[in-house]
């Protein structure tokens, strides 16, 4: 029973990421786009190792996929925050892509 839980988990976690990149076309401007991918990466991997650590039970590698994950999610949004903002700070704007 365990095992169909984690594997529906890695199907919501297929799921979002599908729709994740088809929001990536789908927005036409740069930090749409950014905050679309950082979605995608924080929640659809989130979701996917929540089913590997339940896949491996109480282990060594639960831990290593923890610590993992832990580092994911405080280095993306950090990674994603200094992209959009070095890229504000360059003074891009949404006009430039759609032109004048």
């Amino acid at each position: 029973m365990i095992d169909l839980f984690a594997y529906l988990l890695m199907i919501i976690a297929l799921l979002f990421m599908a729709f994740g990149v088809i929001g990536l076309f789908r927005f036409k401007d740069f930090y749409s786009r950014i905050l679309i991918s950082s979605k995608i990466e924080t929640v659809g991997f989130l979701t996917a190792m929540i089913a590997f650590t339940i896949l491996s039970g109480i282990s060594f590698a639960a831990m290593k996929i923890l610590l993992i994950t832990l580092l994911v999610m405080i280095t993306n949004p950090l990674a994603t925050h200094a992209i959009a903002r070095s890229a504000f700070l360059s003074g891009y704007t949404i006009d430039q892509e759609t032109g004048p």
